[in-house]
């Protein structure tokens, strides 16, 4: 019986209850969060724009003296909850309460699922509009892997693309497969998606917006958007195999693969790994080597698809696409950290552009309590964040699941074939390769031939022979399968670590997946990866004679994962996930790796340490965990002058303590000399140590191929000099470099690396290398609509600091 109320005033009172969110900080919690330059991303630009700006930046010159005070007044509170002033957006869905903070965050909140898709529809409306017309259309371009076009380029550059039905179908019929796959899950994610969308067109509708509507499609596009930037590896098998073509004819046959095998640097048994369980992919499938090939040297050419029946003498589009990295997380277990709670500081780098590529958003209603980033355009699920019990990042693995099919071309007629012939081998008979048409790229028609692998990415000639060479991803036609992952994570249904894995294990993209709950750490690392046929090395294109198909995909099992990770630790800044895996085979791992800055962790670690720890390496220079080894070759004997002794004393001191890039004071300047050194040093350094083998041409094919001014170039420095110094090496390089094996040798070159290094810096700078302060790097925003800048930080864009009370 209803005493002193009506049945309606009952009623109301209720609904206003299911528009509040049913979770809430527990007391102790810590949980902050930061978006540079701020969460509002449209034109004109407002103080949520960058309000967020001074608090990243403000971080920087603290690098490991970080307080918990710090830690609140230079993050913002992810707890559920609007911080200071907030505005009611009227979105005219009465089921939907849309509520922007002080930051410009909208905190959704519906009495049904569709109600909060429809709010995370309108806000992305409303603070990705810019980016959303931007993006839609290049989405396309990811889904069907157009050769030598990169799809987020489209978006950075504005250029314009109008897909064509062909392309559009290749999404279209991804809906289908949603619900075969998954279900009701499947309906439930469409129905999510098509509320989101309708969030997105309402909005338009209200600001007269022209833009055609919004559609599961454009859901789906984005969603394989997301995964072809940071969510991709491999692929890069032609460009590999020409390196050991050119290594084999100017080296010989033998010499030449060894060195190559040094260089790739695919399973060096020093690599640092986020866990130390050892689980295997090998480079290399088992049996003779039978079904890859070198191609002839120089004979790569990328398929232009602006201008059919043309090739270009770049290698760019036969090269893995690019992507990006950077991303890291430092986690800590209960068992580890001081205080018997979970810790976790963690982001991916994802990049500095305006409007921002991600945004924070918090949900709450039937299915939904999460607070985090997602990604404009299904922004009715969180990509990272966290749950009231559990949080979860991301970090790019970059495994193998793009592989080159090297298809021997032929002629119907039996005539002899070329380049430009349309037919090839496959399974003994001559089949025609296919045309797709994509749409228009500024105009012009993007058009390109497929074979049963894949698009075709360029040709090569193998033993004089014509190839085409086709690209094939795994998750080819499957992106929007993706969704499901972030379905089940928003819905706080990964509440153990079991759970957790199963979950990660549906995103068939490839990441790292840090895990932080009440009770527990862990990790995943995700992607759906071949189980290649036995005869290949997985570096080098596979012969698409249908011979040497995929036999099927690792199951959940056979990923790396673990709990806790070694010491309590989960670290991971892209590097190898476990001892035996071989990632993409675009993706080196040798001895040395920027997840070695997260070291110096006290024996019980609080969240601050954890933060400082992370701060620190953000302005460590990445070479110096490769700087001991050089100088202690280098004290081995005499320098040439005082001036290149002073030089090398200056670098001993500043590697000591930490390396520091920094603009302390923000007055344009690095603070020390240390950058201007080792920047005017390293690549004299690394070509010193590689040269006495390679000569000049081969020097720079694999400067080209890996690079010898990152991390490559550290780990053949690294590995290579410990060597000539006697020291324990496991899985030492076929080759001696350096001197060619004589310590003498290769001191006198270090040195005079050393000495031409500092006469330039004194020509440009003067005559004290304690004075050779260079201009600090700044940060900007890509693609340049914001005129802010901040100081150079190797840290995540979006970042999270959480600690979870164990109760």
């Amino acid at each position: 019986m209803l005493v002193g109320r009506s049945l309606k005033s009952v009623v109301v009172a209720l609904a206003a209850l299911m528009l509040v969110p049913a979770t809430s900080l527990a007391a102790g919690d810590v949980a902050r969060y930061i978006l540079p330059p701020g969460n509002y991303g449209g034109l004109p630009f407002t103080n949520e724009s960058t309000d967020q700006l001074p608090l990243y930046d403000g971080l920087t010159p603290l690098r490991r003296n970080v307080s918990l005070t710090d830690v609140n007044r230079l993050f913002l509170p992810e707890n559920f909850k609007p911080v200071g002033k907030t505005t009611t957006i009227d979105t005219g869905r009465k089921g939907t309460r849309l509520v922007y903070d002080e930051y410009g965050v909208p905190h959704v909140y519906g009495k049904t699922r569709a109600d909060v898709a429809f709010g995370a529809g309108w806000s992305t409306g409303r603070d990705r509009a810019l980016l959303i017309q931007l993006g839609r259309w290049p989405a396309r371009v990811a889904v069907a892997d157009v050769p030598g076009i990169d799809a987020f380029g489209l978006v950075t550059s504005g250029q314009q693309f109008v897909p064509s039905p062909q392309a559009e179908a290749l999404v279209t019929k991804q809906r289908k497969l949603i619900v075969k796959r998954f279900g009701s899950k499947g309906r439930q994610i469409l129905r999510d998606a098509q509320a989101y969308a309708d969030g997105l067109n309402a909005y338009a509708k209200s600001i007269n917006d022209p833009q055609p509507p919004a559609t599961i499609n454009d859901v789906i596009a984005v969603t394989g958007f997301i995964g072809s930037i940071f969510g991709a590896g491999g692929g890069g098998e032609a460009r590999n195999s020409d390196l050991l073509a050119k290594l084999q004819q100017g080296l010989g046959k033998v010499r030449g693969y060894r060195v190559w095998d040094d260089v790739m640097l695919a399973e060096d048994p020093e690599a640092p790994t986020t866990i130390r369980r050892r689980f295997n992919y090998p480079p290399l499938t088992g049996g003779r080597v039978t079904g890859s090939v070198t191609v002839d040297p120089g004979s790569v050419q990328a398929f232009d698809p602006l201008a059919p029946g043309t090739s270009s003498a770049s290698v760019n589009a036969a090269s893995a696409p690019p992507r990006k990295q950077a991303s890291n997380f430092l986690v800590a277990s209960p068992q580890r950290s001081r205080t018997g709670n979970s810790l976790a500081v963690m982001g991916p780098q994802l990049g500095y552009y305006y409007p921002e590529i991600v945004q924070q958003m918090d949900l709450h209603g039937p299915g939904m309590n999460a607070q985090g980033v997602a990604v404009p355009g299904l922004a009715m699920y969180i990509l990272i964040g966290r749950t009231k019990n559990y949080a979860w990042s991301l970090t790019s693995a970059g495994h193998d699941v793009r592989d080159v099919f090297a298809e021997k071309l032929c002629n119907p007629n039996g005539s002899a074939p070329t380049r430009a012939s349309t037919h090839y081998v496959y399974k003994g008979r001559c089949i025609a390769l296919k045309d797709f048409d994509a749409g228009q790229l500024n105009g012009k028609a993007l058009k390109y031939k497929t074979s049963v692998h894949g698009p075709v990415i360029g040709t090569a000639t193998v033993g004089g022979k014509p190839y085409a060479l086709a690209r094939k991803r795994s998750t080819f036609g499957r992106d929007g399968l993706n969704l499901a992952a972030l379905h089940d994570l928003t819905a706080g249904k990964a509440s153990t670590p079991k759970k957790f894995w199963k979950t990660a294990n549906q995103f068939e993209f490839t990441f790292n997946w840090a895990y932080a709950s009440r009770k527990a750490t862990a990790y995943f690392t995700s992607g759906r990866l071949p189980k290649r046929a036995r005869g290949l090395d997985r570096r080098l294109p596979t012969l698409g004679n249908g011979k040497y198909e995929w036999k099927g995909f690792l199951s959940g099992r056979e990923h790396p994962h673990d709990v806790s990770g070694p010491g309590g630790l989960l670290l991971n800044w892209n590097n190898q996930s476990a001892p035996g895996f071989m990632h993409g085979d675009d993706e080196p791992y040798g001895s040395v790796h920027r997840v070695e800055l997260f070291d110096q962790w006290p024996k019980r670690p609080r969240i601050t340490d954890d933060v400082g720890i992370m701060n620190r390496a953000a302005t460590e220079d990445v070479r110096s965990p490769a700087w001991p080894v050089v100088s202690k070759v280098l004290h081995g004997g005499p320098a040439p002058n005082a001036r290149a002794a002073q030089v090398v004393s200056i670098l001993d001191d500043w590697v000591r303590r930490d390396a520091p890039r920094l603009d302390a004071d923000d007055n344009g300047q690095y603070d020390e000399p240390g950058p201007a050194i080792m920047d005017a040093t390293w690549q004299l350094l690394a070509k010193a140590v590689m040269r006495p083998v390679l000569g000049e041409t081969l020097l720079s094919a694999v400067d080209n191929a890996r690079g010898l001014g990152g991390l490559s170039g550290e780990s053949y420095v690294d590995k290579d000099l410990r060597t000539l110094l006697g020291r324990k090496v496991a899985g030492r390089f076929n080759v001696r470099y350096c001197g060619k094996g004589s310590l003498t040798a290769c001191r006198a070159s270090l040195w005079a690396a050393v000495d031409e290094a500092a006469a330039g810096l004194a020509t440009r700078l003067g005559p004290d290398p304690a004075k050779w302060l260079v201009t600090a790097g700044r940060t900007t925003f890509a693609p340049g609509l914001l005129p802010n800048t901040i100081r150079g930080t190797n840290r995540p864009t979006f970042q999270q600091v959480l600690e979870f009370q164990n109760r």
